[in-house]
């Protein structure tokens, strides 16, 4: 897949094409369907694929007090993108400017003149141009005058839900993250250095862990304790218990978010993990001594040896989706 930043990068002599634009975070089965049909009809036509997406979110730029926090990030984000067979990628920077083209100035400069489209496939929510005011059906409409046709795609989901970034993100907030997994299709992932904690786990506890540090726009988990992976640079998974929440046995105030691996003795600081959250196994709790707590933990890890024993098939599906 070709990746370029800005639509005046796009290749030149690209071609016709079919076109899907979207923000696309998290990559869920929503924008995967939507994706899966760009790319399908591409292949029909024999045309090539794109998708369109912007960075920074436009919301950030938009209206940064409602902006939500990111499912993946931006590389993650192609990563999971290129694994659905699509031809290119298009980052559109997100700015003020970009936000008041009139919606037949944003389909002449995006789709007619850059991308060449012959066909656009699109959420049936989607909107477009200055303050949002242009529908699937200016666009379509726009679409006749221009020489392409466009495609609506109807919401996908389940009977209990509709999948969306926000129902994703709802569910990771409030520690559901086996429906996250569902909706995502694969365990929803936390990704980035592992730096050095209070070192508690090690020496007061028996069970060192490996704390990450994500980046602040990233969604969290609610505070609890996980079944997960911990994958490393190199694609190599290995189980492990996470621990999200401020360690309120020992009066900690800061969240943090940890990574106990099961069967692991090396070093893991400084290198670049992600942590993917298979299912939650408890609540965050407070001990009134540090027995307890160990005896706890010494369960948190036999019940997350147990479920990762029983979704063993998900260390194939993480390795697809590293980073």
């Amino acid at each position: 897949m070709q990746r370029w930043r800005g639509i005046e990068a796009t290749p030149r002599r690209w071609g016709r094409s079919v076109v899907t634009i979207g923000v696309f975070d998290g990559v869920h089965r929503g924008h995967q369907h939507i994706i899966g049909k760009t790319v399908a009809e591409a292949r029909r036509a024999q045309l090539r694929s794109v998708v369109v997406t912007f960075d920074p979110h436009p919301l950030q730029v938009l209206r940064p007090d409602k902006c939500p926090t990111s499912l993946t990030d931006l590389d993650y984000r192609g990563d999971l993108i290129a694994s659905l067979d699509v031809d290119g990628l298009c980052v559109l920077p997100f700015t003020r400017e970009f936000s008041q083209l009139a919606p037949e100035d944003f389909v002449n400069d995006l789709l007619v003149e850059r991308l060449n489209a012959a066909h656009v496939v699109v959420g049936e929510n989607f909107r477009f141009g200055h303050k949002a005011s242009g529908d699937t059906e200016l666009l379509k409409e726009l679409g006749e005058s221009a020489g392409f046709t466009v495609d609506a795609v109807a919401l996908s989901g389940t009977d209990d839900a509709v999948f969306s970034s926000t129902y994703v993100r709802g569910r990771i907030e409030s520690g559901d993250v086996a429906a996250a997994r569902q909706a995502l299709g694969r365990p929803y992932r936390l990704s980035g250095p592992v730096v050095h904690g209070a070192d508690r786990g090690g020496k007061q506890l028996g069970f060192p862990t490996a704390n990450l540090r994500h980046t602040p726009t990233a969604t969290v988990p609610a505070d609890g304790v996980y079944a997960g992976w911990l994958v490393r640079s190199d694609g190599t998974a290995l189980k492990a218990a996470l621990s999200v929440g401020t360690n309120p046995t020992f009066d900690g105030v800061s969240q943090s978010v940890e990574a106990y691996v099961l069967d692991f003795s090396d070093d893991l600081y400084g290198e670049q993990v992600s942590l993917d959250f298979v299912a939650r196994i408890r609540e965050q709790r407070t001990y009134d001594s540090l027995q307890p707590l160990v005896d706890q933990m010494h369960a948190d890890v036999d019940e997350t040896r147990k479920l990762l024993d029983e979704l063993s098939g998900l260390l194939t599906l993480t390795r697809m989706h590293v980073c």
